[in-house]
C-alpha cells in the first residue's frame, strides 16, 4: 500500500497489504537491499509463510520469487550510528540495522547474525513502545478489520494515495480525498490490561474497540472527537494518552 519505487538501495519504509475493501491484512517494514531484492520484515503477529502464499497469487508471469526467510531479528534500546531514519545500516558483522527510534527514545532492529536469548521483559517493553508510537500489532481477530486511516497509518507514512493501483487503493484514496476519515487510532491507559477486540463505551454508548494491548497500554479505533471518559469491559476506566511521534520513515 506504499510506493516502493521511491526507495533507493539500502532504504526502508513502513508498508502493508490490504484486502480489496481496503482493510489491513498485515503491516511490515519493507527494505530494499538492491534493485533485485526486497525484504518484508513482518511484525510478530504475522506469519511469513502464510503471507508469501497469499501474495503468490499476484505474481502471474512476473519474474518474482517469494520466499519466507529465517533471519534472526534482535531489538536493542540504543542507536546505531550507521542507521538513521530510512537509511539501513550495514554492520561489519553482516547484520543490517533499522532505526525504529522515536520520541520515546532510540531503538534499533538488527537483522541477521547470531540470535539473542529470549527476554520476555524486554520484549514486553518493546511492544509497549510500539503501541506508544502508534504502531499496532494486529492479532488474528483484528486483521482485515480496519482501513489505514482508521489505524492512523498516515502518522507512519505507511501508505500512498498517489501511486498506481493496488488492492484497496480505491477505498484509501476516496477516504483521503473526500476527507471521510471519521475514526482514528487513540492511545489509552488503564489500571488493568484490556484485550484486543474489547468494546469501549461512554455510559451506554458504544464508541469503538481495542486493536492491540500490552500491559496497561492499549491502542483503540475511536471517533476523532471521542471526548474521553471511556470505559472498557466491566466499567474499567481508560485514560487517553498522547501518541508519541518520530516513527515515520
Amino acid at each position: 500500500m506504499n510506493d516502493v519505487t521511491v526507495l533507493a538501495d539500502g532504504q526502508w519504509q513502513w508498508n502493508g497489504w490490504l484486502t480489496p475493501k481496503g482493510r489491513v491484512i498485515a503491516l511490515f517494514a519493507l527494505l530494499r537491499l538492491d534493485a533485485e531484492t526486497l525484504w518484508l520484515v513482518l511484525l510478530p503477529d504475522a506469519d511469513a509463510a502464510t503471507l508469501a502464499a497469499r501474495l503468490q497469487r499476484f505474481v502471474f508471469r512476473s519474474k518474482v520469487t517469494l520466499a519466507p526467510l529465517t533471519v534472526p531479528v534482535v531489538g536493542c534500546f540504543a542507536a546505531v550510528p550507521a542507521a538513521a531514519g530510512a537509511q539501513t545500516g550495514r554492520l561489519d558483522n553482516g547484520r543490517l540495522a533499522l532505526d525504529v527510534g522515536g520520541d520515546g527514545g532510540p531503538r534499533t532492529l538488527l537483522l541477521g547474525g547470531i540470535p539473542a536469548p529470549a527476554d520476555p521483559q524486554a520484549e514486553a517493553t518493546w511492544f509497549r513502545a510500539d503501541l506508544a508510537h502508534g504502531l499496532p500489532w494486529l492479532p488474528a481477530s483484528q486483521s482485515e478489520q480496519w482501513t489505514p486511516q482508521q489505524l492512523s497509518l498516515d502518522r507512519l507514512a505507511a501508505f500512498s494515495v498517489k501511486k498506481g493501483c493496488y488492492p484497496g487503493q480505491e477505498i484509501v484514496a476516496r477516504t483521503h480525498f473526500l476527507g471521510q476519515a471519521k475514526r482514528g487510532l487513540a492511545l489509552l491507559e488503564g489500571d488493568v490490561q484490556v484485550a484486543a477486540g474489547a468494546e469501549l463505551r461512554r455510559d451506554d454508548q458504544l464508541l469503538g474497540s481495542v486493536v492491540a494491548s500490552a500491559g496497561t497500554l492499549a491502542l483503540a479505533v475511536l471517533p476523532l472527537d471521542h471526548g474521553g471518559g471511556l470505559q472498557g469491559p466491566g466499567g474499567t476506566p481508560l485514560r487517553a494518552q498522547a501518541l508519541q511521534s518520530g516513527l515515520a520513515r
